[in-house]
């Protein structure tokens, strides 16, 4: 196919699609109708020689090809808007673009807000789009382009990964103040065993707390374990239960929930909080301003909350 023949307006239909997986939304964020939505699809899939998506019951559903052709597309969309922002260097706008961010939801909840003015700050009219990921998954997220960057307690060490590392995390404990005596500002190690404990777990089944108490003989109960922090004050409010978390993720939570702090009994190590990125993408000067608000975030003080 020659590009001579091609209207390349169509690449920004298939990146809505992709990114909306609903021709509807990819219609509206484009200003057209959804009937030139549904006939760039159709051209597209003449381009390409495959269907690209197919109608689930959540909607549209990417090929295996239009996964592949994905961050292509993108990145050439991106050169063709970093050239248009040459023409007025000095009051560079955004609008139009987007950052993909990944990180857990400690991270979050924690740091999103400051994340979010930072980045506005710096680059404005620009959308953040934050995604879940953890240490596990991220080095492939990162490296077929579904996320810009992310933030995790590690998972960059592919030879095609960059990284920095923001700081050092460590483990706060979670409770109901009303489950507290009076004037109680700790936990002991023994009252942190008889608690039944809520674990926040991509797995469910095990985390650094079983692997501390192990190391010592011990072994706690857990009564209920989620995947996300978020559900944490819904999950303990009225509970005599405890969860063992990042210590930044407990005093966002807290702070906002009116749950109380406490320092962990059991020595739990210290871990990195590191920022990385696909080593090809360091040059985009977008994403470097990004990675300036980043640093910037976690190195400032957090806002006063009075």
């Amino acid at each position: 196919m020659n590009i001579a023949n091609v209207d390349l307006n169509l690449l920004k239909t298939f990146e809505a699609l992709h990114d909306e997986s609903s021709a509807s939304r990819a219609a509206l964020r484009l200003g057209v109708t959804q009937s030139a939505i549904s006939a760039g699809l159709r051209r597209l899939r003449d381009v390409y020689g495959d269907p690209l998506f197919v109608r689930t019951g959540r909607g549209l559903a990417p090929t295996l090809r239009a996964n592949q052709l994905k961050p292509v597309i993108s990145e050439a969309l991106d050169r063709c808007r970093q050239s248009l922002a040459m023409i007025d260097p000095q009051t560079p706008h955004y609008q139009g673009r987007a950052v993909v961010v990944g990180l857990s939801d400690d991270f979050e909840i924690a740091y999103g807000r400051r994340l979010m003015e930072a980045i506005a700050q710096r680059l404005p009219k620009l959308r953040v789009i934050f995604r879940q990921t953890h240490s596990q998954i991220v080095g492939n997220a990162l490296l077929d382009r579904s996320l810009d960057m992310a933030i995790t307690a590690g998972g960059f060490a592919e030879r095609r990964l960059s990284r920095r590392v923001l700081g050092e995390g460590d483990y706060a404990c979670l409770v109901d103040p009303n489950s507290l005596a009076p004037g109680q500002q700790g936990i002991s190690l023994h009252e942190f065993v008889t608690r039944e404990h809520v674990l926040v777990s991509s797995g469910g089944f095990v985390g650094i707390t079983d692997e501390g108490l192990a190391a010592l003989g011990l072994s706690r109960q857990v009564c209920a374990s989620t995947s996300h922090f978020a559900a944490l004050a819904f999950l303990l409010k009225g509970s005599q239960a405890v969860a063992t978390i990042p210590g930044h993720a407990a005093e966002a939570i807290a702070s906002l929930t009116g749950l109380r702090t406490l320092p962990c009994p059991l020595a739990l190590p210290r871990y990195p909080v590191e920022l990385g990125w696909l080593t090809q993408a360091q040059l985009d000067p977008m994403l470097l301003k990004v990675r300036e608000a980043i640093v910037a975030s976690f190195t400032s003080p957090p806002p006063s909350t009075c």
